[in-house]
């Protein structure tokens, strides 16, 4: 479909409009007549916010600096563009996840999602490099050093509200009888679609791969995520800077010998089992966990605490480990007695402590695994109680409370494969198996 003549004729008439634009630009003439065609054409609302936020990411010649007048597009590609976006239904949101102080790692395709290393020209197409340049005079995108890093890019195809404005200015068309000060319990830092990513991601054994423990036993870090909307409507965020990533000088010598120094991004080595592990992180097993994520196995927040914990620092992210566990293998009967069955098959495993550990060492088939629940299960009541004394926690535990919470969640979706049985039929298998581990 392509714009009809009276759409390229009004916008033609905006795109005359001199620089540097009226002082009120939603209530020039050509932007009022621009608008009301747009109602007449397409429905949807009057469109005003919408409209201004389409026109400078087509790069309204008003709206630019006289530097940056190549970068608007002509009025009647402009036209047919807006029509475009008029008459989509969806759109593609692209999440663009900087992978601070990765190692090499191969390229990994998964779902919707991918790793790879991305040239300049790549980053400045996936970021639409022209649009943020139009929005943001002052900011600019430096793609070449941001394509020193490796990303995860998780792209969505996302419904769209038919009214423009609602897509622009969303919190407009919110209700006010609604508490806004709630709290989405399932809601976590990113966009779910990049918190799934991220949790498949996490079940590799990075603290196993990683040679540095001590400074930190994940392969990566992801400061931020920048969203990239395909939709016109959608006001772009500002462009992100490599500057906000980790970076350290690099000494190089040229043909006569001098130093020149250049920078390039620091890494968390990983040993020579990582590459051959991550290849392992395909399509297919990919499908696996989505498949074992729609169990019971998986209706607790075991994701949402694994990836709190790889979010987190400190002792916070030793208690999101814990938690990702007890939300894993815990039960609620394991704290109320009264509603384990009668009679009770475990009733010489009377502590929710003792049945916790049990099920982690058969999940884990690790007896050594229960002692290492056990100690760090009392840290962490030590640390919530407040108990006088409390050491500092050694890289070792750090590490272990990492490792083991991994492990359950990677042996839940093992478990989730075998076949769709209750939660409770399975936990209670676990501790039959696991009792006589304590």
């Amino acid at each position: 479909m392509t714009a009809s003549t009276s759409l390229i004729a009004a916008m033609s008439a905006v795109w005359r409009l001199p620089r540097p634009g009226p002082d009120n630009l939603l209530a020039s003439p050509p932007f009022v007549a621009l608008s009301e065609l747009c109602l007449a054409e397409y429905g949807g609302g009057k469109p005003v916010f919408a409209l201004s936020t389409a026109l400078r990411s087509l790069g309204l010649p008003c709206h630019l600096p006289a530097n940056k007048a190549p970068l608007s597009l002509d009025p009647e590609s402009a036209a047919n563009a807006l029509d475009d976006a008029y008459r989509r239904r969806t759109t593609l949101r692209r999440h663009l996840c900087p992978l601070d102080l990765a190692d090499e790692m191969p390229m990994l395709s998964f779902g919707n999602a991918r790793v790879a290393d991305f040239t300049a020209d790549d980053l400045a197409r996936l970021f639409n490099a022209p649009r943020l340049a139009r929005n943001f005079h002052n900011e600019s995108l430096d793609p070449k050093r941001l394509a020193q890093f490796r990303w995860l890019v998780v792209e969505e195809e996302i419904a769209l509200d038919p009214r423009p404005e609602a897509r622009a200015a969303p919190f407009m068309y919110m209700t006010l009888d609604r508490d806004f000060g709630e709290i989405d319990p399932h809601l976590g830092r990113f966009p779910p679609a990049v918190e799934r990513a991220l949790f498949f991601l996490l079940l590799a054994p990075w603290e196993r791969w990683s040679t540095m423990q001590e400074v930190d036993w994940r392969g990566f870090r992801l400061p931020w995520i920048y969203t990239a909307d395909d939709d016109l409507f959608i006001r772009p965020s500002p462009p992100p800077s490599a500057d906000s990533l980790t970076l350290e000088p690099w000494i190089v010598q040229d043909q006569w010998g001098d130093d020149i120094e250049l920078e390039r991004p620091t890494v968390l080595r990983l040993d020579d089992d990582a590459a051959s592990g991550l290849a392992l992180f395909t399509d297919d097993a990919w499908k696996e966990l989505e498949g074992a994520r729609a169990t019971d196995l998986f209706e607790t927040p075991i994701a949402h605490f694994l990836v709190r914990a790889f979010l987190a620092d400190g002792m916070d992210e030793v208690m999101a480990h814990m938690t990702a566990i007890e939300a894993a293998v815990g039960l609620e009967m394991d704290h109320k007695k009264w509603l384990r069955p009668k009679p009770d098959p475990h009733k010489a495993v009377s502590s929710a402590t003792d049945r916790v550990a049990a099920r982690v060492a058969a999940v884990l088939n690790d007896a050594t695994s229960v002692q290492a629940y056990k100690e760090l299960f009392d840290l962490r009541s030590a640390f919530v109680h407040g108990r006088t004394g409390l050491q500092k926690m050694s890289t070792k535990q750090r590490v272990m409370a990492r490792s083991l919470a991994r492990g359950v969640a990677r042996g839940l979706v093992d478990l989730a494969l075998k076949g769709l049985r209750p939660r409770a039929d399975v936990l209670s298998d676990l501790l039959t198996r696991g009792a006589p581990y304590l």
